[in-house]
């Protein structure tokens, strides 16, 4: 099934278009601080995971730029070895948090490592830059995450000093809804797909066919529609039995307008008893 994701992926470049402009402003604002600049790759060591929009875009990008080649396996022999080395890293920090140890001291430590994006050429810049994810954008600038602000070590910005810093958490909101709208727009059966978060190498070397985004078949989503049809039907108490006169009632199982039915009238009067258990009258 050929799906188009042009819409989301606009929506994408406006979201990192917006981190961009912040990035912009902050280092308006402190020029002397900021230090990124070409054959700095300090981020580009750095573990971060995307979000499921960041990682689809981030594949048709790499597809469309690295077509069949030895260009193209020698990333993806990059990208399978910095996966390895993250899976490795996130079992040791899954086995920290079952020891107790804190989630600051997890993150600390996981910050420490050194991990070398697949994407980083022998010249030590990034191969699709202006495809580029968005930590990487903002990565050089005071962040707030969690309620505290961090930088690059690199940077001029001292610790304990007032700057202007960027909230990425709420452009990452905007990414994680993004994901979810995209989701719920595909015909798929794998609705928790949209709160994925996956690093960039798995970005790279995963094939985003049907079968990876569990799309339905016309076969299934035939079969769905009957089940939503069937769903809607048993929810709404006033909707016909949709059966012939006689058969069996739609709600308690007996046949319709036998005394045995509990709930449906079939054209037949009750009646009600009165205040001393006389009949009282009559209901239809």
């Amino acid at each position: 099934m050929q799906l188009d994701f042009s819409p989301a992926f606009a929506r994408y470049e406006a979201i990192a278009a917006e981190a961009d402009a912040a990035f912009a402003k902050v280092a308006s604002l402190c020029p002397d601080m900021v230090s990124c600049g070409e054959g700095c790759s300090d981020c580009c060591h750095a573990l971060f995971d995307l979000t499921f929009i960041e990682a689809l875009y981030l594949n048709r990008k790499f597809n469309e730029a690295f077509p069949p080649g030895p260009a193209r396996d020698a990333v993806l022999e990059r990208a399978n070895a910095a996966d390895r080395d993250a899976a490795k890293l996130k079992r040791k920090a899954f086995r920290a948090d079952e020891q107790g140890v804190s989630t600051r001291e997890i993150l600390e430590s996981i910050a420490r490592e050194r991990i070398r994006c697949p994407l980083l050429g022998d010249d030590d810049r990034c191969i699709l830059y202006k495809s580029r994810p968005l930590t990487c954008r903002l990565y050089g600038v005071p962040l707030e995450i969690s309620g505290e602000a961090r930088t690059c070590g690199n940077t001029g910005f001292a610790p304990g000093g007032r700057y202007p810093t960027v909230k990425i958490e709420k452009l990452q909101d905007k990414l994680v809804a993004l994901s979810q709208e995209l989701v719920a727009s595909i015909p798929t059966k794998l609705p928790l797909m949209a709160e994925m978060l996956v690093p960039v190498s798995f970005a790279l070397v995963t094939d985003f066919d049907d079968e990876f985004l569990g799309l339905l078949t016309e076969e299934e989503m035939v079969k769905l529609h009957e089940q939503e049809a069937k769903w809607a039907a048993a929810a709404d108490p006033f909707a016909p039995a949709g059966g012939p006169a006689g058969s069996a009632c739609g709600s308690c199982g007996e046949q319709a307008g036998s005394p045995a039915c509990s709930s449906c009238t079939g054209g037949t009067s009750w009646v009600l008893p009165g205040p001393d258990g006389e009949s009282g009258g009559k209901a239809d």
